[in-house]
């Protein structure tokens, strides 16, 4: 179980992101964080993956204060980032890079079907570089299916749904629908999207630098679909406020 007990990020000229967040990522579910553009969802994000330090507060997982470990850290402990814009890695195919992500060799129908989960035909990209041949579309997918490869305890999805086409967008759906049935860790994903927040145990709203509301999905996406806004901004289909 993931905890962040008043986390707050402040930027280096003094101005608030994030102000005392308290929140509760239980194991064996998946968790939506939406709210409008701005308010501070991928920074929490990068706050929990050990990519910035949070300026206030601590995150404990597990019952152990994480506060001060570094992303190598971390990621050790079984968390893991699939960021909005993906690296990429000259001289390394896809297959090596699953590989890397499920800590030791995969059978070649194995690592396919990661492949396939994200609506990505095996055979095509299996030994292509990770390099700027790909697509972003394409780059993003793979990333998001070295995620899946890892198993790990918390994965955290920063908008998947990015420069994805719409049958690729379908094949993920799926495939984090599977992964909510068979969960050991737990699934942290930021998004705007409906299709996304349809299959969440739990959403999470940030706006203005704070959790607007969080609870179960019934209670909490009848709102948001019904336009209920949050610090004075729409959250659905990806409008915000600038």
């Amino acid at each position: 179980m993931l905890e962040l007990k008043r986390i707050s990020w402040d930027l280096p000229d003094g101005g608030e992101i994030l102000r005392h967040i308290d929140l509760t990522v239980p194991d064996g579910k998946l968790i939506v964080v939406t709210g409008p553009n701005g308010g501070g969802k991928t920074t929490l994000a990068k706050i929990i993956a050990g990519l910035e330090t949070p300026s206030g507060g601590s995150i404990w997982l597990d019952g152990q204060d994480i506060t001060g470990l570094d992303v190598t850290q971390r990621a050790r402990l079984g968390i893991a980032y699939a960021f909005q814009q993906p690296v990429r890695f000259k001289g390394i195919t896809v297959r090596m890079l699953l590989e890397l992500a499920a800590g030791g060799s995969l059978k070649e129908n194995e690592a396919c079907a990661f492949l396939a989960k994200v609506g990505l035909c095996a055979r095509e990209y299996i030994d292509r570089e990770v390099n700027a041949s790909l697509s972003g579309g394409e780059i993003k997918r793979i990333e998001i299916a070295t995620v899946l490869a890892r198993g790990a305890r918390l994965s955290i999805f920063d908008e998947p749904e990015a420069g994805i086409d719409l049958w690729s967008f379908s094949s993920l759906i799926d495939a984090f629908g599977e992964l909510r049935g068979k969960l050991s860790g737990s699934l942290l994903i930021i998004s705007h999207q409906e299709r996304i927040l349809n299959i969440a145990d739990e959403i999470i709203v940030i706006a203005d630098g704070g959790v607007r509301v969080s609870g179960p999905r019934e209670d909490v996406l009848p709102k948001l679909l019904s336009g209920e806004s949050f610090a004075g901004c729409p959250v659905m289909e990806g409008v915000g406020c600038k």
